[in-house]
């Protein structure tokens, strides 16, 4: 008994002390538990039995994001690839891993167990239709080596550093238990390959930019007046906030809740759609719903579809997107892709919607999501994409003006530079900041 109230009193003045430190309220406290325990099943469960990563890196991967983390019990059960963390009894959740589906946080409604997964094969055809890489640029890959080396030595964290150019990869680079075929966590990069998956839709003539209203939910409010593409450039106007404290909108729509979508469905609109840029991975998770919807409004339509039409033409041999529990995909967040996965997207877009002899989204749709939106406070964002251009100042000052990005957190980054016809995929685990204008500028210079 002595040991719990000990127990109790750390967690109480661990949390006491980061409130006062952070200027948080109680809110914040009373939702600790809940957010620690979900990031922690979550993240470890992922890092465990979809990245393949040893307990010990997995654990040293979460607690950069809180020290509260630290006191987590945590508890693999390798038989049924699941993982239990708890806080002291304040709260518990557990996380199931499901062969070529991933992991998600378990919830009394959970539909995802219903899911059958379809094995997408490698081949030895060359990249991006395959896995042979061939012909490599031996100067390019002793810039990329020595940038990775450097990185680890400064406490960086990068696990992968990939060059494509003129449709075949010129370098890579590989560190901290990552490979060629290691899928890596790309945060919210996967918001990317979302837009890819709605510009899909819009091809095949199944959804409308300008329909209206999105959802049924929407249909007598304000709410209707939100567009596909108001999504789309996240200027739609919803009240969500992402920060990413616990108690926020954003984390407690990824680890608190069984719908990530139907947590932001029921949020209120407080600006005019189209008016205001506001970063969302709520607004992401509108997007997946819609994919959901309108491929068959069913946890095995929706993941069929997306095997057939995107991950088998792109090729995605060493990918796994992530459903949350009630069976759609987490689009703001959990694409896990190897490396030259996430550079076969950025090749979809340089190749203007074509890859490996198919079209995924017409050359309109890629023009279309490089062009900066029409915002009153921050211009530079596409459907889904990061642009260098489209404010008063280039994002990347060192980069060619029409670069653009996906990006993630722990500095995730997709470059795709199409004056030079090149793709730059860096992954890894960066709790602060990383110089992408400046690393990605010495390769291009190297390049030129």
């Amino acid at each position: 008994m002595k040991k719990i109230l000990i127990s109790f009193a750390i967690v109480a003045v661990l949390l006491i002390g980061m409130g006062a430190i952070l200027g948080v309220g109680p809110r914040y406290i009373i939702a600790t538990p809940s957010v620690a325990t979900g990031i922690g099943a979550k993240l470890l469960c992922s890092a465990r039995y979809v990245s393949h990563f040893s307990e010990q890196q997995a654990f040293d991967d979460l607690v950069q994001y809180s020290p509260v983390l630290q006191l987590l019990r945590i508890e693999y059960d390798n038989s049924n690839n699941s993982v239990h963390t708890s806080l002291f009894g304040l709260r518990s959740t557990t996380a199931r891993y499901i062969e070529g589906i991933g992991c998600a946080n378990q919830y009394p409604s959970e539909q995802r167990t219903q899911l059958k997964a379809q094995t997408l094969a490698g081949s030895q055809a060359n990249w991006p239709r395959g896995e042979t890489v061939t012909n490599l640029n031996s100067d390019l890959m002793a810039l990329l080596q020595a940038q990775l080396n450097s990185d680890n030595h400064e406490g960086l964290n990068t696990r992968a550093l990939l060059v494509a150019q003129h449709g075949r990869i010129v370098a890579e680079a590989y560190g901290q238990g990552a490979g060629p075929d290691t899928p890596l966590l790309g945060w919210s990069m996967a918001k990317s390959l979302s837009s890819i998956m709605i510009g899909n839709l819009h091809y095949r003539g199944l959804i409308d930019l300008d329909s209206s209203p999105l959802f049924p939910q929407w249909a007598n409010d304000n709410r209707r007046d939100i567009k596909l593409r108001h999504l789309l450039q996240m200027s739609d106007g919803l009240d969500f906030s992402e920060q990413y404290n616990p108690g926020d909108d954003a984390t407690a729509m990824l680890f608190t809740q069984a719908s990530a979508s139907d947590f932001v469905l029921a949020k209120p609109l407080i600006t005019p759609p189209g008016s205001r840029f506001n970063y969302s991975s709520g607004t992401a998770n509108l997007l997946s719903r819609l994919h959901f919807n309108h491929t068959g409004a069913s946890p095995q339509a929706s993941y069929d579809d997306f095997v057939e039409h995107i991950a088998k033409p792109l090729g995605l041999h060493n990918a796994i997107f992530e459903t949350d529990a009630s069976g759609v995909f987490v689009g703001s967040s959990y694409l896990y892709a190897s490396a030259r996965d996430w550079a076969r997207i950025g090749q979809l877009m340089l190749d203007g919607g074509v890859i490996n002899r198919q079209r995924i989204v017409s050359s309109q749709w890629v023009r279309e999501s490089t062009q900066a939106n029409q915002s009153e406070n921050d211009r530079a964002y596409g459907y889904q994409w990061w642009l260098n251009r489209g404010n008063k100042q280039l994002r990347w000052p060192d980069l060619p003006e029409d670069s653009y990005a996906a990006q993630g957190n722990r500095q995730q980054n997709m470059m795709i530079i199409p004056t030079m016809d090149i793709v730059i995929v860096r992954l890894g685990w960066t709790s602060g900041r990383y110089p992408v204008n400046e690393k990605f500028a010495q390769i291009v210079a190297a390049m030129e």
